[in-house]
């Protein structure tokens, strides 16, 4: 009985001649959860470079784009008359100009002018002083333009028409030209 309980206690050898502990059938099974760990762990680092790099798309486009500031006239009020009149024509008109910077970076901007025209005659002009419009901020500008006709237009019948009328129509240009910086770090020049 003692050689019977001996031979009971020894697992049979397997029939197709590889013989396999115990320890191999585990090291065997450690490397197979191994492999498909490494894989688990490749594709989580390939979700997440896909993912980076449609977030470094996204706010490359979005964010990191340069665009133009809008330079605009914003209102034309107040205005104080001294004399009216077709042939000495001299107002002061107070004027709200505006800079619009949708960048998210500050526009900073040199001095400039600002010119009014009737009918292609300049009657007066502004100084504009340099300064910076925040990022995605709109910088409003209040200033004081005095309006004096030249002596040649008092000689004008649509002129002598439109002050007698009351309406007077003008027309404003100006070259602003300035700097942005996004994001404190890429910087570009751009003319409003």
């Amino acid at each position: 009985m003692a050689e019977k309980a001996q031979q009971q206690g020894y697992p049979l050898a397997p029939a197709n001649g590889y013989s396999r502990s115990d320890e191999e059938a585990g090291r065997s099974m450690s490397d197979e959860e191994r492999c498909q760990k490494r894989k688990k762990w490749a594709l989580y680092i390939i979700a997440f470079v896909i993912f980076q790099t449609g977030i470094i798309v996204l706010f490359s486009m979005t964010v990191m784009k340069f665009r133009t500031p809008k330079f605009r006239l914003r209102s034309a009020t107040s205005f104080e008359t001294f004399d009216t009149q077709a042939s000495s024509f001299n107002v002061m008109m107070n004027t709200q100009l505006g800079i619009k910077n949708t960048n998210f970076g500050p526009f900073k901007y040199g001095n400039s002018t600002v010119a009014f025209y009737y009918r292609g005659t300049q009657i007066g002009s502004v100084f504009i002083p340099k300064s910076k419009a925040n990022f995605r901020r709109t910088k409003k500008l209040n200033v004081v333009v005095s309006l004096i006709a030249p002596t040649n237009l008092a000689s004008n019948s649509e002129w002598t028409n439109d002050v007698s009328s009351g309406i007077v129509p003008l027309t404003s240009t100006s070259r602003l030209s300035g700097k942005i910086e996004i994001m404190f770090i890429y910087s570009r020049r751009r003319d409003p």
